[in-house]
């Protein structure tokens, strides 16, 4: 029985991890995927959405929150202690076993990807799937430019697409070498819907 089936049957349980340059639309292809899946099958979805938490950290007027407001506003990438902080605590309070896992925005450093897989492990997640959203620099500065939020300025952008290259790829070639996960890479330098259509042909091989 192919992947398709077993998820029709409820039999199967997908892990997905969404990643990408910052613009790339990871997110929204992450949501289309809990769309599809809940059109397939009556499974519950978690989809654990990392910048979420980072967002309601900003705006948290610790000493925690204002330390990392300030290295957001600088576009620093958080430290690794925070940053698996806040994606393990998701998974240790919501995941109940019987899910469909969908993950945006994870893992952004290298030491953050033997973690993950260590938690994939422990939770008994099997050939989990890594989807990388692939743009060119030049395609995602000019989406997030064009976006004309007050904290994408220029100079933060550059700082965020050159630490994904320095940080978030090497995390992406971790799981590239290991056996026991998929890494699909897709355009996303298309129309939204033909992305999506890529990535679920790439998954189940079908439209």
């Amino acid at each position: 029985m192919d992947f398709e089936s077993n998820l029709k049957a409820n039999s199967q349980k997908l892990t997905a991890v969404f990643v990408g340059r910052s613009g790339c639309g990871k997110g929204t292809q992450a949501k289309l995927l809990i769309n599809y899946l809940k059109s397939k099958s009556e499974t519950p979805v978690f989809y654990l959405e990392n910048g979420k938490t980072f967002r309601d950290l900003l705006q948290d007027k610790t000493y925690t929150g204002n330390l990392a407001s300030s290295v957001n506003s600088q576009g620093g990438l958080q430290p690794e202690f925070l940053a698996i902080w806040a994606w393990s605590n998701l998974l240790v309070q919501n995941l109940r076993g019987d899910e469909h896992l969908i993950i945006d925005g994870v893992p952004r450093r290298f030491n953050e990807a033997p973690i993950l897989d260590s938690a994939f492990k422990f939770y008994k997640r099997e050939k989990p799937v890594i989807v990388h959203v692939k743009v060119s620099r030049e395609w995602s500065k000019e989406r997030l430019l064009s976006r004309g939020r007050s904290d994408d300025s220029e100079d933060v952008i550059e700082k965020r697409l050159s630490w994904f290259d320095i940080d978030a790829l090497p995390a992406i070639n971790y799981f590239r070498e290991k056996p026991d996960y998929r890494l699909i890479e897709v355009n996303g330098e298309q129309a939204i819907e033909k992305v999506h259509g890529d990535l679920v042909e790439s998954i189940f091989g079908t439209k």
